[in-house]
């Protein structure tokens, strides 16, 4: 098993990715850190991973994240792979973006992804032992949306922050990198198709089947077609990668 006596905490780990991504940390032997803001949800998780526990966090404020990340480093012992994983999802045109929509999703998506990073960089500093840190970005992060600006400039903001970390922490034998998935089927994507039903006057379901039909993989992505890319930029086969952002996304961006 690749990560015996590994500690991994994971952001947004209740369902969907994150779950995903505890469970196959898990099954390599790792012992995982599942953080949510929804506490009961999070320990429903953790129940039924070998090896994990729940960790009560709010990525938009910063003393949840010191008090999260203690938490883990307490219970577990230390902290050798982090993946910030939380993340949400609005969409409007431009001339009815919000200022709540603006805050709450940079507060989730880019504030969240820093000061998680930062705090858990800090001990990773302090153990002298290096780490690997993932964050997760997205396609459309890669370029812009005509109904999606405010996530797609959160998810570019990832990648220029895995950037600029990757160089500044690799001194440190830190590793940032990223992941880039396309359009990930899961109960979140209700409410994506939701937004688009209202601002492309699409019937419910709509907008999900056309996506899926033009990604030229021929379907949309799953929790599962993650894993392995997780895995490895976590692994030793990565140490020689650097502030990298990989697509994993069935072929719908080329980079």
């Amino acid at each position: 098993m690749r990560f015996q006596n590994k500690n991994v905490l994971i952001t947004g780990a209740a369902r969907g990715i994150g779950q995903a991504f505890a469970e196959a940390f898990a099954k390599e032997g790792a012992r995982v850190a599942i953080t949510d803001i929804n506490i009961e949800r999070a320990e429903k998780t953790a129940s039924q991973i070998s090896g994990s526990i729940a960790v009560k966090m709010d990525v938009t404020q910063k003393a949840s994240i010191m008090v999260g990340v203690e938490q883990a480093i307490q219970q577990l012992g230390g902290i050798d792979i982090l993946i910030n994983n939380a993340a949400i999802f609005t969409a409007a045109p431009i001339t009815e973006i919000t200022e709540e929509d603006y805050d709450s999703v940079f507060d989730v998506n880019v504030y969240g992804t820093l000061f998680t990073l930062q705090a858990v960089a800090k001990h990773m500093i302090e153990r002298g032992v290096g780490g690997k840190i993932i964050n997760m970005a997205s396609q459309a992060g890669r370029r812009g949306e005509s109904l999606v600006a405010v996530y797609c400039a959160t998810k570019a903001a990832v990648i220029s922050l895995t950037q600029s970390a990757g160089l500044n922490l690799i001194s440190h034998g830190i590793n940032v990198n990223a992941i880039a998935p396309g359009v990930v089927d899961g109960e979140h994507w209700d409410g994506v198709d939701a937004f688009f039903a209202k601002y492309e006057n699409k019937q419910p379901g709509q907008k999900k089947k056309e996506v899926g039909e033009n990604v030229p993989f021929g379907r949309m992505g799953k929790p599962a077609d993650l894993i392995g890319m997780a895995l490895f930029l976590a692994s030793k086969e990565a140490d020689y990668v650097v502030a990298q952002t990989y697509n994993v996304d069935g072929g719908q961006w080329m980079s």
